[in-house]
């Protein structure tokens, strides 16, 4: 039976758009300093960030429109099109590398980050496969071995740039995906202590992560340098009290805190709204949580249960890690924070995939 298209979700919709207000008023009110510092403009980023915004509604205003059925059937090239992009960004010359890591490709001022694509192309991949085998998602070696194979392949060519917080993150939708589908516990148990292992591996192996890894645990034993992000990020929070110093007055952005405007957005949105202000946007989260969440519970198939679930995490779990590293909840992953951070192809790619969700969300049963 043909379900036909309903109204989509406006709670989840107007969630979105709240966030992406936040998003706007904050990258203006944290970068305003650097701005004019490194540009001599002090609207350089809110600019850059409107016409990212703009542009990613109207991806999402795109991919709302499209039956979500159609990316099934894309699944295998949007799949193939990320591997080759995740390798051509690594050939030097062709990848552009921003404090000491090769991440973009792109000419001019207008570059792409693979690993943006590759959020959006697994859970794409991976919700088409598991829907299609479900059947065999008890079997290790035919349901779960060809997941983590296709996985292995994106997480090591994304470990490979660096940037293992992009890793984690998808790594971690996947392994909730796999759970979805219905995976053995005592599988998912197995795979999951086999990658503690190996994240652990990962940061011994690398001396940089090794050193935030123990930052993390101790920051104060060298506040000036591993520590320095940390205790900043700490400092604006703390600053910040119940109520805020206010909207603009922040003291961190004044080139204490790096990366105001980005990773660390959360730090100053603390500092300037207070108390107040963070548990607003994390309710908001939660509300995104919930309504994607419950988009995925009342999908007519499986595939779109499996395709909002896995969009769904994808986001919220960007989200959880942001937060946890800049209240020292983590080590400090390079994560930025969905709808809020300043960011190009990162908003475009997210909110490519909020489309696709508020599509699934005009198809589901009516109760």
């Amino acid at each position: 039976m043909t379900v036909r298209p309903k109204s989509l979700d406006f709670m989840l919709f107007f969630t979105v758009i709240a966030l992406l207000s936040f998003g706007v008023v904050m990258v203006y009110s944290s970068s305003a300093v650097s701005a004019y510092v490194n540009f001599n403009d002090s609207y350089y980023f809110l600019k850059r960030q409107i016409i990212w915004v703009t542009l990613g509604i109207i991806a999402m205003l795109l991919t709302l429109n499209i039956d979500y059925h159609a990316w099934r059937k894309l699944a295998t090239p949007t799949l193939i099109v990320t591997i080759i992009l995740l390798i051509l960004v690594l050939i030097p010359g062709l990848g552009k590398v921003v404090n000491g890591a090769r991440r973009w490709l792109g000419f001019g001022s207008l570059y792409l980050q693979p690993s943006e694509i590759a959020k959006l192309g697994m859970v794409v991949f991976c919700s088409a496969s598991l829907a299609r085998h479900q059947d065999k998602i008890t079997s290790f070696m035919k349901g779960l071995v060809p997941q983590l194979m296709i996985l292995l392949v994106v997480f090591g060519l994304i470990l490979k740039e660096p940037d293992l917080g992009t890793a984690l993150a998808i790594g971690g939708t996947i392994f909730i995906l796999l759970f979805t589908a219905g995976a053995k516990l005592s599988h998912l148990t197995s795979l999951g202590l086999v990658g503690i292992i190996g994240i652990i591996a990962a940061i011994i192996l690398e001396p940089y992560r090794l050193k935030r890894l123990l930052a993390f645990s101790n920051p104060w034993a060298d506040p000036l340098d591993t520590g320095y992000h940390i205790i900043q990020s700490l400092y604006a929070l703390g600053s910040g009290g119940i109520f805020g110093v206010g909207l603009g007055r922040s003291r961190e952005k004044f080139l204490y805190l790096p990366e105001p405007h980005t990773d660390f957005i959360f730090a100053i949105l603390g500092e300037e709204l207070g108390f107040i202000g963070t548990i607003t946007v994390i309710l908001l989260f939660f509300l995104f949580a919930w309504r994607g969440f419950k988009v995925a519970i009342e999908a007519p198939d499986l595939y779109g249960s499996m395709l909002a679930a896995g969009l769904t995490t994808m986001i919220i779990m960007q989200a959880l890690m942001n937060i946890a590293v800049v209240t020292a909840s983590m080590p400090v992953t390079g994560i930025p924070l969905p709808f809020i951070s300043f960011g190009g192809s990162a908003l475009i790619f997210t909110l490519t995939g909020v489309g696709i969700l508020l599509n699934i969300s005009r198809y589901i049963h009516d109760k």
